[in-house]
Formats: C-alpha cells, structure tokens, sequence
C-alpha cells in the first residue's frame, strides 16, 4: 500500500475515508482508493470510451485521441502534480481516470443534443451527474450491492471536481457537502483536463492538417515562446519536430505553474488540514494570473479554430440530429427500447430512460441504431390515402 507518511498535512488519507455506502472489509493489498481506481478500470462504461469522441467524430486517423486515450493523458499528469504536492495519488488518480466517464456519444455535441432533448420534459443532461448514476446504479458487477460501491471522497470528486452545484437546486447531492470545497485532489482534476486537452487537441489539430505550426504561434502565446526557443536550439528540423517540441515544452510550463503556484497558494491561505481546505473561501489549486491568461487564449483559440472548423461543424450538426431523432423515436415508440429499459420506465419518467440509454452509448453503437432505426423509417414505404 502507499506510503501514507509522505502526504501533506492536507492531503486526503485513505484511514480517514467517510468510507462506501455499503461497508465492505478492507482487502489485504490494496487500499480504498486503489480499489475504486480498480473497479473504475474493470466497468464497462470505462471501456466504452475508447468509441467516444473527444474532437473528431469521424476519425481519419488512428493516432487521434478518444475519451480513453484523454483520459489516459490526464491521469498521468495528475500523478506527476499529485507527487509534487504530495497528495494522495491514488485517489488522484482514480478521479481522473473517472471524469469523463459520464460523457455521451460524439462529444460536447452530444452532451448539448442531450440536454436540448430533455429540457421540454422538464430534465436537463449533466455529464458529471450522468457519471454518478453509472457508478451508482448502472454498473451493475457485485452480488453484494448495486453498482460500484465507491468511497464517499470519489463519488464527491465525481460531482464536484469541475463544478459548484447548489443544495436548494440539487437536494438529490446534498449527502456531498455542497457547502465546502472539494478536497485538492478533486480540485487537480479539472486544471489537469484543460491541460491535457489544450496540448492534444493542437496535437490533433496539427496531425489533421487543420491547423498550421505558424498560425498556432499567432494565436498562442505560450506556443509562441516556446516555439521561438525550439528554433533556436533546433533550426534545421522539419515542422512536425518543432512542433512536438513546442508543444512539450508548452504541457510543461502549464504543469510547473500550477504545481508552483498551487504550493505559493496553500503556504499563503495557511491551511493545515483537509478540513481547512474544504473550509477555504475559494478553490486554491489554481494557475497564476499570466499563466491561467495564457491557458484561457490557448482555449479559445481552439474553439475559433479548430473546434468551429468547417471540416468538424457538419460532424457535430451531424450528430446533434442523429441523438434528437432517437430520443425522438424512442419517446413516440417506447416499446422499441431493450427490455431492461422498458422495465425501467416504471419508476423513472420515460424522457430520463432515454436520456441514460442513449448516453450511454458509444459512437459506432449510436449510428448503428440511427440506421436500423431512423433512416428505416424514413424509407418505408407510405400508406395511400
């Protein structure tokens, strides 16, 4: 088990977990956070994000990132700035391995397809609070107890590692302390997503030719820098070496600043504990003022860029409608979804089943039930009048 004598003194401890919901006895070898980090990896949800989209719905290369392949990137970076500030990198780890586990087929777009579709029926989509009904009710692997059974700190860092929801409009999440802070470990993991984001999706963009090694450094000040160093030391290779080059050198001045002024923050803010950081007035894992600046133009320069690109926008109209149609279909034909769902409809309202089915779904799976579905609809043949 980890060395638990090397954490900060505000660093989250296994020991001091307020534990499962439903008690289970400790395993020999592993602690609570390792286990959850485990039971994570082993989910069928976990493993239906290597088929989710995270910036090019139809992938014209195998090296573009998937929601696993993202997900892999921002975990390794959240160890490295877990270490440096020695908090508790198994917990660390396992809510960054989780975080993007409630997202839905084909990306941002279809998250706001999603949300679009159940606002008439009074519901709204969340890919945070969607991620806790998985871990909670939709994995279902154990004998002993409904879903994962996950600690209380890695259900909290699944809700509010990325954002601050109210009691009064949540009474569903208040067992998670809405009042407080999340823990650092749970604030790491949103900064670490925007980095790991930020670098791969030029990464992306560059591999598919949509965006050029001069126009980033127009656009991005720190790849500027960066690339102007690299050039410098390295005049005589060729665009995509410069490119790579920069790019590393951009992920890790990001992940220096927020490791350095992290740690500048907590000496300032004096906190001790755990408790004095969930009791802080603000979150402290932040980026410094020049640093978060450049972080923010790096970000919006994506969207300009590549994001709203002509060659991704007809992808994302693209599947906003194939996710309106189905739910669509599936609310005026109910008794066309799997058996399972249909059960479920008795206590659930039928827009929410729906919701759950189709975010559920990987992109290969959601096409191929807009075929057999939507499009055979479509082509059959009308009855005279």
């Amino acid at each position: 088990m980890p060395d638990a004598s090397n954490l900060a003194s505000y660093a989250v401890r296994v020991d001091a977990s307020r534990g499962r919901r439903y008690p289970e006895p400790h395993h020999p070898y592993r602690d609570d956070f390792q286990r959850d980090r485990d039971r994570i990896i082993h989910s069928r949800a976990f493993r239906r994000l290597e088929n989710k989209t995270q910036v090019f719905t139809r992938r014209i290369s195998d090296h573009f990132r998937t929601r696993l392949t993202h997900t892999m990137e921002v975990a390794q970076i959240s160890r490295t700035i877990a270490a440096a500030l020695r908090l508790n990198e198994s917990l660390v780890e396992t809510l960054a391995l989780v975080h993007d586990i409630g997202h839905p087929p084909f990306g941002h777009a279809g998250e706001r397809a999603l949300d679009e579709a159940m606002r008439p029926h009074g519901g709204s989509f969340d890919h945070n609070l969607h991620a806790l009904r998985i871990v909670e009710c939709f994995e279902q692997r154990y004998a002993s107890h409904p879903g994962l059974n996950l600690t209380f700190e890695v259900r909290e860092g699944i809700i509010k590692h990325s954002h601050d929801y109210s009691a009064a409009e949540h009474p569903e999440l208040a067992e998670y302390l809405l009042d407080q802070r999340p823990p650092l470990e749970a604030q790491l993991i949103d900064l670490t997503d925007e980095i790991a984001y930020n670098t791969a999706d030029l990464d992306d963009g560059f591999e598919a030719h949509l965006l050029a090694l001069e126009e980033i450094g127009r656009g991005i000040e720190i790849f500027d820098r960066c690339l102007r160093q690299v050039e410098a030391e390295f005049a005589n290779v060729g665009d995509k070496l410069k490119f790579n080059e920069s790019l590393k050198r951009m992920l890790d001045q990001l992940v220096t600043d927020l490791i350095e002024n992290t740690s500048l923050r907590l000496l300032r803010s004096g906190v001790e504990t755990e408790a004095d950081v969930r009791l802080y007035p603000e979150r402290l894992a932040a980026f410094s003022a020049n640093r978060d600046a450049e972080r923010a133009q790096a970000k919006q320069f994506l969207y300009r860029h590549l994001y709203q690109s002509e060659l991704l926008l007809p992808q994302k109209a693209d599947g906003e409608k194939i996710i309106r149609e189905l739910f669509d279909h599936w609310m005026k034909n109910p008794g066309a979804l799997p058996a399972a769902y249909q059960l479920q409809m008795h206590s659930e309202a039928p827009a929410r089943v729906i919701c759950d089915y189709i975010a559920g779904m990987t992109d290969n799976f959601i096409l191929d039930q807009h075929r057999k579905l939507c499009r055979r609809a479509e082509t059959a043949p009308r009855a005279e009048r």
